[in-house]
């Protein structure tokens, strides 16, 4: 039969029944939602729209274009899990990708770009495990050769340390960078495009985000 979305089969206020007086129209057609599923196994359909138009479905994705609006770069990356969805948890369940749903994306072509704008090393872990990690790192020398970072020249020095008299970074990020995850929100309409694009979430939205994920962990430990 069909998705339909005339309003010819609905019934009157009255509560009787309208007689089916034409046939159906394409115009008048309905398509299942996509359900875009978090899958290394990549799916996309092309479907033939109304006007002759393309529509994208994507059917199974895995990475996107993800933007940090404070530092102005975007980044391709891997998306890990979907985390929140504030309209239905079974979306997070299920593990669907959709707008505005909130997901965690890999930090590493972040931070990659972050040590070579700024120079600066982050998500490393302080203290005792810095100091494993230096043991590890002495003994590793000790069984091969050092690979000497590459050399930079004074006119990139200069550059970075001219960067580094503007960096900020919020302390939520930098705790996410530790773990190597990013909290990130889905803008694109992965159905309708066929892509999963988005932003890494910072300051207040960022905060809010955290709030009900910790409170909806909470729940989940309680029942």
């Amino acid at each position: 039969m069909g998705i339909s979305r005339d309003s010819m089969h609905k019934r009157r206020a009255t509560g009787g029944k309208k007689k089916a007086w034409r046939k159906k129209r394409k115009y008048e057609l309905g398509r299942q939602p996509a359900n875009t599923k978090l899958s290394s196994n990549k799916t996309v359909r092309r479907i033939r729209v109304r006007g002759g138009n393309v529509k994208w479905r994507a059917l199974r994705l895995d990475t996107g274009n993800y933007s940090w609006g404070s530092e102005a770069v975007t980044r391709k990356t891997r998306i890990l899990d979907v985390v929140y969805n504030a309209s239905n948890n079974e979306l997070v369940r299920t593990q669907t990708l959709v707008k505005s749903a909130i997901v965690q994306v890999d930090a590493a072509p972040f931070k990659q770009w972050y040590h070579q704008h700024y120079g600066v090393d982050i998500g490393r872990k302080k203290k005792t495990a810095a100091a494993s990690a230096k043991k590890e790192a002495e003994e590793g020398e000790a069984a091969a050769a050092p690979v000497e970072e590459a050399k930079k020249s004074n006119h990139v020095q200069r550059k970075i340390e001219k960067r580094q008299k503007d960096r900020k970074l919020d302390a939520h990020i930098e705790e996410q960078f530790g773990g190597g995850r990013l909290l990130a929100c889905i803008s694109s309409r992965p159905g309708q495009c066929g892509r999963c694009d988005g932003y890494i979430l910072e300051g207040k939205e960022l905060e809010f985000y955290m709030k009900k994920i910790q409170r909806k962990k909470g729940k989940g430990a309680s029942a």
